[in-house]
């Protein structure tokens, strides 16, 4: 864990209340080390009762600034206070409690702008539920890059131990996914990956690999022409402005042990190429990271969990993980800043 010095308190967000979000949030209090230090954005009754409900000895305080955290989270949950508008039932999302959801969201993202919060965690959402309620973004990614200002291009990153991985394309059906490659926004989302794991993971000379399409790699264009005509020029541009890029390979030979071991990231072409491989290796600690930002966010890797809501068995190692991360980004945010600073 990197050093304290100058950090600011992380604001998680609720997320969908109906989901497991609360419970992980209240662990991931209860398993706390002195850092990362963070802040709930969330209904503080709601997190009572639901202590109360699973046993868990999590005291909650109410909050009037991210300032008061690191004095109370010894002692207690810090929560901002945003109450929802209707009662919660573990693993049935109502729409009404959606502008709370997204209120926290916008909260979050205005703190870490401000320079109030060290970065955003957010905790899943359920997006049939934002859909119902008229929520006109795809998910978390295209929604926080709205928030936080125009021209902001964000690239979605999942990490596990041993694995990062970029979609090029995120949340689209499969069909629409292959439609909107392009080799221009696979040059984009190479080199967002790449300034990312230069500032924000202290990686100086990154290696990418960019995964083909279709199978066996295309054939040479016997099982597809995408190989040719979209993924390998872009890999020729970003060799010609000067990345270690490699590819495109197989997806099905690019993710065992001894592959991950020649590469930092490898650039996939859609939502699921890149996930599936990241959670078979890792389902509980995968995190996701929001590139392309001007504040630091992430997420757990998993999803709202409605059929276990409320039961006592959510997992919050990929929370905690998330939260870790956020704090060591920041971190190495701020070293950056000083670095240019005195320079």
């Amino acid at each position: 864990m990197m050093a304290m010095e100058g950090a600011l308190p992380l604001a998680l967000t609720m997320g969908e209340p109906a989901g497991i979000g609360g419970e992980i949030t209240l662990k991931a209090w209860l398993g706390r080390t002195p850092a990362p230090i963070f802040f709930a954005i969330d209904d503080p009754e709601r997190l009572a009762r639901l202590a109360a409900a699973l046993g868990l000895d999590v005291p909650i305080e109410v909050i009037s600034d991210p300032v008061e955290c690191p004095a109370v989270f010894h002692r207690a949950l810090p929560v901002l206070a945003r109450p929802l508008t209707a009662h919660v039932t573990p693993g049935r999302p109502d729409a009404a409690n959606v502008p709370v959801v997204l209120a926290a969201i916008e909260t979050a993202v205005e703190l870490a702008l401000a320079g109030r919060a060290g970065g955003v965690v957010t905790n899943p959402v359920h997006k049939t539920t934002l859909y119902e309620a008229g929520f006109g973004y795809p998910g978390h990614t295209e929604y926080l890059a709205a928030l936080t200002g125009p021209g902001v291009t964000p690239e979605m990153m999942l990490v596990c131990p041993g694995l990062k991985v970029v979609p090029v394309t995120t949340h689209l059906p499969l069909r629409d996914a292959i439609a909107a490659l392009t080799t221009e926004r696979i040059v984009a989302c190479a080199r967002t990956t790449a300034a990312a794991l230069i500032d924000d993971f202290g990686i100086e000379a990154p290696r990418l690999a960019v995964a083909a399409l279709n199978p066996h790699g295309g054939e040479d264009g016997s099982l597809g022409s995408e190989e040719i005509e979209i993924i390998a020029p872009a890999v020729r541009k970003l060799k010609k402005r000067g990345r270690d890029v490699s590819g495109p390979f197989p997806a099905d030979t690019l993710f065992h042990r001894r592959a991950r071991e020649t590469y930092d990231a490898v650039i996939c072409m859609h939502h699921d190429q890149a996930l599936i491989p990241l959670k078979t290796i890792h389902f509980q600690a995968g995190i996701d990271i929001t590139l392309g930002l001007p504040i630091v966010r992430t997420s757990p890797g998993h999803g709202t969990a409605l059929g276990i809501a409320g039961t006592g068995a959510a997992n919050e190692t990929g929370l905690t993980a998330a939260l870790e991360c956020a704090w060591e980004l920041a971190a190495r945010r701020r070293q950056a800043g000083r670095r240019r600073s005195v320079a």
